[in-house]
């Protein structure tokens, strides 16, 4: 599978959900802008949108949609459309209740596991033949719609950064590598606190 060329955050728009589990995605896709210096966000595809030259020469777009989870999608495949990007060039971030929290798994195509904004985007473009980095949140045990809207715990909200800085790594090792290898490396280690390559 090729590289990614558009990297898609998932999560809701707007101040009220801006630290909750729910927008993991989004986060890890703000802190990856954050460090590749992108220009700043546009409103464009029902979203926000940056492009960056990573590594060097090629153009890497970057979207947070803003149709809310369930409907993210619509704001997906318009960019695609536009920048002629097929969804197997796709990668996108989001949370994961079913793995522990601060967590990361690298999926290629695949079930869904229910979650709204990847059933979005799977009806949108008719295949599952995407990228995923699932980020871990945990799982409540009931009451999921409510634990997914809640912001992070306040001993959680003190490891989200530290989280963030392995998620924007497994991106970059993503990119230089190609997904396949790096789901081995991602998938493989112990530990998230031995991400790094070579760790």
């Amino acid at each position: 599978m090729a590289r990614p060329r558009l990297i898609v955050g998932l999560g809701n728009p707007g101040p009220k959900y801006y630290l909750t589990r729910h927008n993991l995605g989004a986060l890890a896709l703000e802190h990856l802008a954050r460090k590749w210096d992108a220009p700043q966000w546009s409103k464009k595809f029902e979203g926000l949108y940056t492009r960056v030259l990573y590594p060097d020469t090629e153009p890497l777009h970057l979207l947070f949609p803003q149709t809310y989870m369930n409907l993210s999608g619509r704001s997906v495949q318009k960019a695609a459309r536009f920048l002629k990007i097929p969804p197997e060039e796709i990668l996108v971030l989001h949370d994961e209740v079913d793995l522990p929290p601060f967590r990361m798994k690298l999926k290629i195509g695949g079930g869904t596991a229910g979650h709204n904004g990847l059933n979005s985007i799977v009806s949108a473009f008719g295949t599952k033949n995407f990228i995923r980095l699932r980020l871990g949140i945990g799982h409540p045990g009931r009451s999921l719609e409510r634990y997914v809207l809640m912001e992070f715990d306040r001993d959680q909200k003190e490891e989200l950064y530290p989280f963030l800085e392995l998620v924007s790594d497994a991106v970059e090792l993503i990119l230089k590598r190609g997904p396949e290898k790096a789901m081995t490396m991602i998938n493989s280690r112990k530990s998230d606190k031995d991400h790094k390559e070579g760790g």
